[in-house]
C-alpha cells in the first residue's frame, strides 16, 4: 500500500482573485504580490526535500509551482501538470463577479457568497445546485468534480510511495473540498488563503488530513487573498 504526504499549497494570487470574480477552469495572471508570496512559500519549503512537484493544469498553478520551485531548490524536479486538481468548474458563472453569482446560487438562502452559503448547506450541495440553476448546465456537479479527484489520487497513488514527499500547487475550493470529504469536523467555511499549505497523507485506502490552510507566509496589510 502506498504511503506518503501531499502538500497541497494553494496558488498565489490572481488578478480575478484581486477583483473578486469567479475563477475556475477560466484563468488570469498572478500579480506581482502573488508572485511575491509564491516565492516566500519556496523559501519557506527550503528545507523540506521534496521528491516530485505537481500542479493543477491552470497557468496560475504552473506559474505558482515554478516560482515556489525555484526558491524551494526543487529546480532538479520538473513540475508535472495535472488537470485532475484544477479547480472546480463554474459554468456559466466563470469570470462573473463572485458576489453577483453567489447571490443568484444563494438566492434561497439570502446570501452572496459561498463563504455564507456554507452555513446553510454543504460545500458538495453548492456545486450540485450551482449545475441546477446555471443556464447552460455545465457547471460541474459534485459527481463530475469528484470523479476527476479520484483519478488524482490514483495517479499519486501509482507513483509515489515509501513515505515521499509531493508538492502540489491547486486551488481553493479545490483544497477544502477535498478536507471536508477527508476530514468532515474541519471547519472550512473559511478558504484557504493564497500560498497557505494543506497536508494530507495518504496510507493505501487510509486519508488524513494533517494541516489545513496553513500560512507560510505573513499576510501583507491591504492585500486581497
Amino acid at each position: 500500500m502506498s504511503q506518503f504526504s501531499i502538500y497541497f499549497i494553494r496558488h498565489g494570487q490572481t488578478y480575478f482573485n484581486l477583483f473578486n470574480r469567479m475563477q475556475g477552469w477560466s484563468d488570469s495572471p498572478l500579480t506581482d504580490y502573488g508572485k511575491e508570496t509564491a516565492t516566500k512559500v519556496g523559501q519557506a519549503l527550503a528545507g523540506t526535500r521534496f521528491d516530485a512537484v505537481y500542479s493543477s493544469d491552470s497557468k496560475r498553478a504552473i506559474d505558482t509551482a515554478r516560482l515556489i520551485s525555484k526558491a524551494a531548490n526543487l529546480t532538479h524536479l520538473t513540475p508535472k501538470a495535472l488537470m485532475n486538481f484544477r479547480e472546480v468548474f463554474y459554468g456559466y458563472y466563470e469570470g462573473d463577479d463572485s458576489s453577483r453569482a453567489w447571490s443568484l446560487v444563494g438566492q434561497k438562502y439570502g446570501v452572496n457568497s459561498l463563504h455564507a452559503l456554507l452555513d446553510h448547506i454543504s460545500i458538495e450541495e453548492s456545486r450540485d445546485l450551482m449545475k441546477s440553476i446555471d443556464p447552460w448546465h455545465e457547471a460541474e456537479d459534485n459527481a463530475a468534480f469528484w470523479e476527476r479527484i479520484n483519478q488524482g489520487f490514483d495517479y499519486l497513488k501509482a507513483h509515489h510511495d515509501h513515505h515521499e514527499k509531493v508538492l502540489v500547487v491547486s486551488h481553493g475550493t479545490t483544497i477544502r473540498s477535498m478536507v471536508a470529504h477527508f476530514a468532515p469536523d474541519i471547519d472550512i467555511t473559511q478558504g484557504p488563503k493564497n500560498g497557505s499549505l494543506t497536508r494530507i497523507d495518504v496510507d493505501g485506502d487510509q486519508i488524513k488530513v494533517v494541516d489545513y490552510a496553513k500560512e507560510l507566509v505573513p499576510t501583507i496589510a491591504n492585500q486581497h487573498s
